[in-house]
This record gives C-alpha cells, sequence and structure tokens, in this order.
C-alpha cells in the first residue's frame, strides 16, 4: 500500500480519491465494526453475567416447565445416594 496518495483506496479505487461521503460511510462502517466488537469483549469479560446465564442454563435443564425436578434426574440422584451409602457400609463391614 502507498503512503503517498496514490495507491489502492479501501472502496477499491487505485489512484482515484475517495468522495467526502465515501470517507464518512466508511468511517460510520468502521466505527460500527469497532461498537460490535467492543460489545463482544464486554459480554466475553463479563464473567458474573456469564455465570449467571450458565446457572440458568443448567437450573433450565434440571427443571421441568413447571419448575420441578426432572424425574429422571431424581431418581438418578437417589440411586446414586444409595449406591454411595451401600459401599459405605460394605466397606465397614469388610
Amino acid at each position: 500500500m502507498s503512503t503517498n496518495g496514490t495507491g489502492p483506496h479501501p472502496d477499491g479505487g487505485a489512484g482515484e480519491h475517495p468522495t467526502p461521503e465515501q470517507l464518512e460511510a466508511d468511517i460510520a462502517r468502521q466505527r460500527e465494526e469497532l461498537a460490535a466488537t467492543v460489545t463482544q469483549l464486554q459480554q466475553k469479560l463479563d464473567v458474573k453475567s456469564r455465570a449467571r446465564d450458565e446457572v440458568r442454563h443448567l437450573k433450565d435443564r434440571a427443571t421441568t416447565a413447571s419448575g420441578r425436578p426432572r424425574p429422571d434426574l431424581t431418581v438418578a440422584a437417589v440411586a446414586a445416594v444409595v449406591l454411595l451409602a451401600g459401599l459405605v457400609v460394605w466397606r465397614k463391614r469388610h
């Protein structure tokens, strides 16, 4: 790219000078891109909000539409507790 003003321009024309309207449009586009990038970075760096969203997501997965625990997960949790208790009792006896 040339630094003397005769090289390619952002609008693709070689050696042509962009009009003020083209420059303003390019600046506006770049501002929008920068704003979108900053917004994305802010969202990625907002750990508290991301953690809250993850908790909400996990809660939605673990409950029914009415807000009650899913029966299959309840059965699995009870089975895990019974298995753990059985292992503790078995180990104490041997």
